[in-house]
C-alpha cells in the first residue's frame, strides 16, 4: 500500500500512465464497491471549475481504464471490474483486492481482538496490517478533494494500528523491545503526546528513570514552542510519579479513548 498500481491475477504490474487515470481509479478503488457519481469524479480531477469538455473526457478515461484492467487479467477478460452504474460508476472487486480495504479490515479486526482481550491476537493483526503500508498513499498520483479526505482517514486508521502494536506490546511486557519504534514515531509524529507518554513509561520501566524524565523534558519543550501549549494533565501526573517513584510500579497504559481515532474504524462512503 502506496503507490498506485495494478497487479495483475499472475503478478504483473501496471501504473496507468495518465496521472487522471490513477487518479479516477484511486477514487473508485476507495468507494468500498459503491457508485461513484461523474460529478465527484469530475470535481476530483479538474477541481470546482472543471472545463466544459470534462465529461467526455472523463468517458474517454473509463474507456482507457476499463482496458487497462482487461489487460491486468489473465484470464481471457472474463470479468468487466469498471461498471457503468448510476449515478456514475463503481470498481466491481472485492475488499481482498484492494490494499486499503483489506488494511482497514485488519486494523479492524485488531481492534476487536483488543476490545476483547486477546492481546497477542491484536498484536499480530495489528503488525499484519502494518505489514501492507509501503509508503506515502498514493505517493504517485494527483490528490484532489475528495482523496484528500479519504487518505487522511487511512492515515488516521495507520496511526491507530500504529497505538495498538505499542499498547499490545506494552501489555505484553516487551518494554525494551519497544523503545526503537517509539522513538521513531516520537520523531515521525512529535505532537502527538500519546506516544511520547509511552516511550516515557516504557524507559522507566525499562530501568532509564533519568532517560524517561528527558523524554518528557523534550515532549515539554517540543509542546511550548510548537503550541504553546504544557503536557496533558496525565503526562504531568506520570512525570511526578517518576520523580517520587521509589522502586514502586507505575501504570503502564494510560487509556484516553476519547482522545484516540477509534471512530474513524467506521466506513464512510464517498459523497456522489
Amino acid at each position: 500500500m502506496g503507490s498506485f498500481e495494478i497487479i495483475s491475477d499472475d503478478g504483473r504490474r501496471f501504473a496507468p500512465k495518465a496521472p487522471k487515470l490513477s487518479q479516477m481509479l484511486a477514487v473508485l478503488a476507495l468507494a468500498r464497491g459503491e457508485s461513484v457519481g461523474a460529478d465527484t469524479l469530475i470535481r476530483e480531477m479538474w477541481g470546482e471549475e472543471p472545463p466544459a469538455g470534462a465529461p467526455k473526457t472523463l468517458q474517454t478515461h473509463v474507456y482507457h481504464a476499463r482496458r487497462l484492467l482487461g489487460d491486468a487479467q489473465s484470464n481471457a477478460r472474463e470479468r468487466q471490474l469498471l461498471v457503468t452504474q448510476a449515478p456514475g460508476y463503481v470498481l466491481d472487486v472485492t475488499d481482498e483486492e484492494v490494499d486499503v480495504r483489506a488494511f482497514e479490515r485488519l486494523v479492524r479486526r485488531a481492534q476487536q481482538e483488543a476490545d476483547a482481550g486477546r492481546t497477542e491476537r491484536a498484536s499480530g493483526l495489528a503488525a499484519e496490517a502494518l505489514a501492507v503500508w509501503r509508503g506515502p498513499l498514493l505517493g504517485n498520483a494527483p490528490v484532489g478533494d475528495v482523496l484528500t479526505g479519504r487518505i487522511a482517514y487511512v492515515e488516521e486508521l495507520r496511526i491507530r494500528a500504529l497505538e495498538l502494536r505499542v499498547e499490545t506490546g506494552i501489555t505484553m511486557g516487551r518494554h525494551r523491545e519497544l523503545l526503537p519504534e517509539l522513538r521513531d514515531l516520537v520523531a515521525c509524529f512529535p505532537l502527538h503526546e500519546w506516544f511520547h507518554e509511552q516511550l516515557i513509561t516504557v524507559l522507566h520501566r525499562s530501568g532509564r528513570r533519568g532517560e524517561a524524565l528527558a523524554a518528557y523534558q523534550h515532549l515539554y519543550r517540543v509542546l511550548g514552542r510548537e503550541l504553546g501549549v504544557e503536557p496533558a494533565p496525565a503526562i504531568q501526573r506520570l512525570q511526578a510519579e517518576i520523580l517520587g517513584a521509589n522502586g514502586g510500579d507505575v501504570s503502564l497504559l494510560r487509556h484516553r479513548r476519547e482522545g484516540r481515532p477509534a471512530a474513524l474504524l467506521h466506513t464512510r462512503p464517498l459523497a456522489s
